[in-house]
């Protein structure tokens, strides 16, 4: 078997990337083979439950409610920003001072 030379990874994400794609296609060259060990197939039956599925599902939610959060505070302290030059700017056109402010 051939080692395929690809590009440098410049970066951890990408070099974890392209591990993860070798080991995949070893498993699965493995598994169809014949030779691969309970341990990698026990992975991949486990990949494969329903269980596991409403996991990564679980997981995917999870990360749009918090990145909702994030979003929600962002907006609410853009929010009181706003506010706050408004009362600024109208304390300003009525006749007040900042040092009413």
């Amino acid at each position: 078997m051939g080692i395929k030379r690809k590009k440098v990874p410049e970066t951890a994400e990408e070099a974890e990337r392209s591990i993860i794609g070798a080991a995949m296609e070893l498993a699965e060259k493995q598994i169809r083979e014949g030779t691969a060990s309970p341990a990698v197939l026990l992975h991949f039956l486990k990949a494969g439950a329903t269980r596991e599925q409403l996991e990564q599902e679980k997981l995917i939610n999870e990360t749009k409610l918090v990145q909702a959060k994030v979003s929600a505070l962002e907006s609410a302290v853009r929010t009181e920003e706003l506010v706050s030059e408004a009362l600024q700017a109208f304390r300003l056109y009525s006749g007040g001072s900042d040092a009413e402010l």
